[in-house]
């Protein structure tokens, strides 16, 4: 008796929970899968704690002479409500800053505000280098501020678009003007927000650029939104990147790494740069000696321990867009003899796969496959969709962020440590979560990756790399 051919079956999938963030109150309760509605219904985690947060929080200015008003009605925008005029199934109405934050947003003293002169205008458009110009405008006012500095706490710098030509080098000249003006400013412990003329004071949507704006000011004046709601106590999260840096002959190069450590607590949002020699190249990817990866996780373990009054971690999560490679795994472990666990992760952005959610035979869905899916691949490797239809942040709507595409999964694949994949997988889903500098309901990286990523390429551009740690809010 011959028996029926069974179709070929993929292993099941699953589809993680979206991950909870807390908000501020003690009430265990005071959690939202939606962090501007979280912030609504509760406040900043940081509201009523020791908080750094100063009231008023005092806002300095770099900007152009005749857009002075403009900018001045934009920040006293942020005290009034907005209604959502896109993504309106995800965005809430905007209530006001001091309703939000619970702290007010104020000028700073005349000292903190820096008119640029209008013949600058014509000085970048005559200039044989338009970028050099503008650059060394703003570094100007910003040193001129450094005499200012108890007279604020974050300074804005409002860029013309008529200035756009000058926001980048030409072709061959790897200049940026934003890296370039924040690795200065960070420098000198300066917090910068950028706002550009289009995509801030003309664009159509006020209740967007206020979520987008506050969260960022709040956050840059030392502030805390959100912390992770269902993370295990005593882990910290470590990403690492690296960036080349030319040295003093043009075919010298000198590898800094950047480490990002952050905890489940939300405290210890800082980094380490660590200027290296003699780093290895495998292709185009450099990679750590055992001794260069020890100096740098010993660095990192020094900032989570000041943090929790000399506590090392129990638990150390490194994710890296690299394979770990023996020299470096065992670096890390040399650095941290005394953790229960260490667990360290390649997560890969490219991997070829792709996931069509099916709605029914031959009729696939007319959104992506839910974000949180996972697959796992074998016992140290699993796809996970960090992107994908989200209804759950959407009152129960179909809601895919990016609008349109198929979304591409992470590969993780675990170099060290042991455990469930899954647990892995929800990790690092709720840390897509914790990018402060935006108001979208997620990113793709989890944050770990994606600040060590941005601050990798800012850190190539710092004039000097002191021995202490940063604060990650000077690179935002």
């Amino acid at each position: 008796m011959s028996t029926a051919t069974q179709p070929f079956r993929l292993p099941g999938h699953v589809v993680l929970p979206e991950p909870k963030l807390r908000f501020g109150s003690n009430d265990p309760q005071a959690t939202d899968l939606h962090p501007m509605e979280g912030l609504i219904r509760f406040g900043p985690y940081s509201l009523g704690k020791l908080s750094p947060v100063p009231n008023p929080i005092r806002v300095g200015m770099i900007v152009p002479a005749e857009l002075e008003e403009a900018l001045v009605r934009q920040m006293r925008e942020l005290e009034q409500v907005h209604q959502p005029r896109e993504r309106k199934q995800y965005l809430p109405p905007f209530p006001g800053f001091e309703k939000v934050f619970g702290v007010r947003m104020a000028r700073g003293a005349a000292a903190s505000r820096i008119l640029l002169s209008q013949d600058l205008d014509g000085e970048i458009e005559a200039a044989a280098k338009p970028h050099v110009v503008l650059a060394e405008a703003l570094t100007r006012a910003l040193f001129a501020l450094r005499n200012a500095r108890d007279s604020f706490d974050i300074v804005v710098i409002l860029l013309k678009e008529s200035w756009s030509p000058a926001f980048r080098g030409p072709a061959g000249d790897d200049f940026d003007l934003h890296d370039y003006v924040k690795a200065y400013a960070a420098s000198e412990g300066i917090c910068v927000q950028f706002l550009r003329e289009d995509s801030a004071l003309n664009y159509y949507c006020r209740c967007s650029v206020a979520w987008r704006l506050g969260i960022a000011l709040y956050t840059k004046a030392g502030g805390t939104p959100w912390v992770l709601a269902d993370v295990e106590p005593g882990t910290a999260f470590i990403g690492i990147d690296y960036a080349l840096r030319a040295g003093g002959e043009s075919t010298q190069r000198f590898a800094i790494c950047c480490s990002q450590v952050f905890d489940a607590e939300g405290s210890g949002l800082e980094f380490v740069a660590y200027e290296a020699d003699g780093v290895q190249m495998f292709g185009k990817n450099p990679y750590l000696r055992r001794d260069q990866m020890l100096k740098v996780m010993a660095r990192s373990l020094g900032i989570y321990q000041r943090k929790h009054s000399g506590d090392p971690p129990r638990r150390i999560v490194v994710h890296k867009n690299t394979e770990f490679r023996s020299d470096e795994i065992e670096g890390v472990f040399d650095a941290l003899p005394n953790a229960d666990s260490i667990e360290l992760v390649h997560v890969q952005q490219s991997c070829g796969w792709r996931g069509v959610l099916i709605a029914g035979p031959q009729r696939p869905h007319g959104y992506p496959c839910q974000r949180g899916s996972t697959f796992q691949l074998g016992p140290h490797e699993a796809l996970l969709w960090t992107q994908g239809n989200l209804p759950a942040v959407a009152k129960g709507k179909d809601y895919y962020k990016e609008g349109k595409g198929t979304p591409e999964p992470l590969l993780l694949v675990r170099h060290a440590g042991l455990g469930g994949i899954d647990d892995l997988c929800r990790e690092t889903l709720a840390l897509t979560k914790m990018d402060w500098n935006n108001d979208g309901p997620y990113d793709r990286l989890p944050v770990t990756l994606n600040f060590a990523g941005t601050l990798a390429t800012i850190v190539k551009r710092m004039p000097r790399l002191q021995p202490h740690s940063y604060p990650v809010r000077l690179f935002m």
